[in-house]
């Protein structure tokens, strides 16, 4: 075994690469410390992304990694610091590091669904989470979290203070108003009432906020590019050729605006019968992969057809919140892990300026 160094060790680990983020950990940014006593090799890993259920597997990649080159002792910790993340130009939200959008090109796609679950997922990795239901004409985010019965707190500033729901932060117009009520607005009144809904609540020490977006590419989609700084966005399409071509156009419209697109998300990909175990792909096969090639952006994973996802959030309490040891639950961790792994990637926010007082 050749003698080790800090460098050998830096260079072992520039070939050890992270699935979340798609690059290794050296030049991801990921490597805190390194030291060597004696023959035991120390490393130090400070990820920029929320991945506790992910720490104990990326321990044994290091160790492997190590053990291959011939180091017999190591001991690994990892531990996570989320930074704020450039966004299109907009001033930063109090008490919010990063805005992640969760949108799609048409209704049905099961948006909603993978929005709060997603919320949910970051939270178990780590992370302080809230949820915005953007969807003036139809909030569904009170309902899918349980709590649609309760109604926002005044705070002493005499703003909002948001609903707290399976430890997410949420808030929305569904909160506001009775949930029969049809919201017979213009567009001006509906951007106004999304700035108001993210600008006059008090959001807490928010690492990832999650705006469950309506549909298509209209007035709330201008006004999100426009006045709220968006750190990323996310694309949810089933493999329809019909759902695919309005999702393409979602995406079109975020890079117009200049917010990253972060990946798409493929619901109902394949329907497994609960009776007999036969998988059938009922709305086609491949078309969420096949668009995030075409688009040059990045697959963030597959999600099943499945009686308990819909049910799960018709009855307030979402699959990943229900059942944390399921199946299901960990395919909505292994994207959340790679959408904030993919952010991460990005350039961080510098902040902004103190303000000065001269007295």
């Amino acid at each position: 075994m050749t003698t080790l160094t800090e460098d050998k060790i830096q260079s072992i680990l520039s070939n050890v690469i992270d699935e979340n983020t798609g690059k290794d950990l050296v030049s991801s940014d990921n490597i805190k410390n390194i030291s060597v006593d004696d023959e035991i090799v120390n490393v130090e890993l400070l990820l920029k992304y929320p991945a506790a259920n992910f720490h104990e597997e990326l321990k044994g990649v290091v160790e492997e990694a190590l053990s291959k080159e011939g180091v017999n002792y190591s001991n690994i910790s990892i531990n996570s610091k989320i930074p704020s993340h450039e966004t299109q130009g907009v001033e930063a939200l109090p008490g919010v590091k990063n805005i992640i959008a969760v949108a799609s090109g048409k209704g049905g796609v099961g948006k909603s669904t993978t929005a709060v679950n997603l919320a949910l997922a970051l939270k178990s990795e780590g992370a302080n989470v809230a949820i915005l239901d953007a969807d003036i004409y139809g909030p569904s985010q009170p309902r899918m979290l349980g709590v649609k019965d309760l109604r926002p707190q005044e705070s002493e500033g005499g703003n909002m203070k948001p609903v707290m729901a399976h430890g997410l932060q949420s808030m929305s117009i569904g909160f506001l108003v009775d949930e029969a009520s049809p919201m017979v607005w213009r567009g001006p009144m509906v951007t106004q009432a999304l700035e108001q809904l993210l600008k006059n609540t008090e959001w807490e020490d928010v690492d990832y906020m999650i705006i469950d977006m309506p549909p298509g590419t209209g007035d709330t989609q201008l006004t999100l590019s426009q006045k709220i700084p968006v750190s990323g966005a996310v694309i949810v399409t089933t493999p329809q050729d019909i759902a695919l071509i309005d999702a393409q156009k979602g995406l079109a419209m975020f890079e117009k605006v200049n917010i990253p697109i972060l990946g798409i998300v493929e619901n109902m990909s394949i329907h497994i019968c609960s009776k007999c175990g036969h998988a059938e792909e009922i709305f086609g096969h491949g078309g969420g992969k096949d668009m995030a090639v075409d688009s040059k952006t990045n697959f963030l994973g597959a999600l099943p057809l499945q009686l308990d996802i819909r049910t799960d959030v018709d009855e307030g309490t979402p699959s990943v919140a229900k059942d944390p040891d399921s199946q299901v639950t960990d395919m909505y961790q292994e994207i959340a892990r790679k959408v904030a792994g993919i952010l991460s990637l990005k350039n961080e926010s510098v902040g902004a300026f103190p303000k000065i007082t001269i007295e």
